[in-house]
């Protein structure tokens, strides 16, 4: 009976979402056939496409002449992929165009209110022009990618690429055009016009280019080209994520609306007091807590779980690093008086020097700062990468005592006293700025991704002031005063 119900419930939404892809595709069958009758956008993108990897395939030529004359040969098969990745990230940067278009295009050349004036939803209007802008930058990509590797492998140089890599190489060109047409596609409904969306196409190439010359110099180290699957799996999350956020924010009635972009200072400025003060009333301490820092912790609620999960996961990984690079900590009890006076002196140096306590509360300081701010440009991901790094790094080290058959006590001793207050404000920082760097994939209803932002912006700030500061000050000053001497205690024993 429940398996009947189950199937029930479910065919109608499956036949939902083909109906929904059916009536999307209706847009991108136009638009695609409007995009190749183009000529003027075509024949650019096709001609580079064309004559890139030609130029590519000379100067490729050219480097393994210089190769083989200097006695560098055995490089070659670390430098030959370089180039696929380039050949295939070109067309699609220049045919970007195409995305940045999508909706403000049409507005400018009037054409804009009979598509939205079709029974269409939101939702399938933006799938069917996102699938539409992305379609002729992958054609074009994989034509160059193809011409320049059947140049190299049919070619005199007799190149032959291992599966694995070819397929690395046009999953990693795949994934990076749908980042930046999704990303231009959002760009381009958000703005009023063409110019303006140019402008902020910046936001997208450069990004894309720095993770471009990342992508290079992890191809050329053979050994770690398994870390380029791990960056195809983070940019199709991104992928995902500014799916989601496009579809969540399109709105066809803001979009013909909207005549002119402002920049209302008063209105952020305001709308950032009132949320960082919270309801309004008689102002004091006791009720700013009570009524506008209290309710700002509880909305952490998932994305401190999904911090907590996470820091757990990287606590996890280090352990089982440690198994692959063992360190030699069998001799670290023949040392154990050396270390009692270097925990001596540094309990001594914290208690008569608070500039100590001053640099471990502004080093965390600046971690967590660091965190927030490319939490932005990364939906978040980037500050729970960097609150695991300390996790991943504890859980090898506590592996590593274990395998050598150390007693963890000292190295509890050395983390717990102050790490009971650290911890937490490490969490509610990671959550605040996750939260912060996501909301614009799904803001609350009846609020722009500005508002949202903002709001979230102002209870990252208070939550930072009102309960990560001073649990990190506290924090700080256990970790010099009261940490070395627990520490001792438990060595003396």
């Amino acid at each position: 009976m429940t398996s009947l119900s189950r199937n029930a419930s479910g065919r109608p939404a499956l036949a939902s979402a083909g109906r929904m892809l059916s009536n999307a595709l209706i847009v991108t069958r136009r638009e695609v056939r409007d995009s190749f009758r183009d000529w003027r956008i075509m024949g650019p993108i096709f001609l580079l496409t064309l004559v890139f990897p030609l130029l590519a395939n000379g100067m490729t030529n050219l480097f393994i002449g210089f190769f083989e004359a200097n006695g560098a040969e055995p490089l070659l098969p670390a430098l030959l992929p370089l180039l696929p990745m380039i050949v295939g990230f070109f067309p699609v940067s220049i045919s970007l165009v195409i995305a940045l278009e999508t909706f403000v295009g049409e507005k400018e050349r009037l054409s804009l209110e009979p598509l939205l004036a079709t029974p269409l939803t939101n939702t399938e209007l933006y799938l069917g022009k996102s699938f539409a802008a992305m379609l002729p930058p992958l054609l074009a990509s994989y034509i160059g990618i193809a011409i320049y590797m059947g140049g190299l492998v049919f070619g005199g140089t007799q190149w032959r690429p291992a599966p694995t890599l070819v397929i690395q190489i046009l999953l990693l060109t795949s994934v990076q055009a749908l980042v930046m047409v999704t990303g231009a596609v959002v760009i381009s409904s958000q703005t009023t016009s063409t110019r303006a969306a140019n402008l902020l196409a910046s936001f997208i190439i450069i990004p894309m280019s720095m993770l471009v010359i990342l992508e290079s110099v992890i191809m050329i180290q053979p050994h770690r080209r398994f870390v380029l699957w791990f960056l195809a799996v983070g940019l199709l999350v991104t992928v995902a994520l500014l799916v989601r956020m496009g579809a969540r924010i399109f709105n066809r009635e803001e979009l013909l609306g909207r005549a002119l972009d402002q920049l209302n200072l008063r209105w952020i400025g305001r709308t950032f007091a009132d949320q960082y003060r919270g309801e309004p009333g008689k102002r004091s301490l006791v009720r700013w807590y009570r009524m506008s820092i209290a309710p700002a912790v509880r909305a952490l609620g998932a994305p401190a779980a999904v911090t907590g999960i996470c820091l757990v996961a990287a606590f996890a990984s280090g352990w089982l690093a440690a198994g692959s690079w063992p360190l030699p900590l069998d001799q670290f009890e023949a040392n154990d008086a050396h270390l009692l006076e270097n925990l001596q002196s540094w309990f001594e140096l914290g208690r008569n020097n608070p500039n100590l306590v001053l640099a471990a509360v502004s080093q965390n300081l600046r971690v967590l700062a660091l965190a927030t701010l490319l939490a932005v440009f990364s939906f978040g991901t980037l500050a729970l990468i960097l609150v695991m790094i300390p996790f991943a790094i504890t859980g090898f080290i506590l592996a590593q005592v274990a395998a050598a058959g150390l007693s963890p006590v000292p190295f509890f001793a050395g983390i717990l006293p102050h790490g009971v207050v650290e911890i937490p404000a490490i969490v509610l920082a990671g959550a605040a700025a996750l939260r912060l760097g996501s909301i614009i994939t799904r803001p609350p209803d009846g609020m722009t991704a500005g508002e949202a932002w903002i709001r979230a912006l102002a209870d990252t700030v208070k939550i930072g002031v009102g309960v990560v500061l001073p649990l990190i000050v506290v924090a700080g000053i256990l970790e010099v005063t009261l940490t070395p001497r627990i520490v001792e205690f438990v060595l003396a024993r």
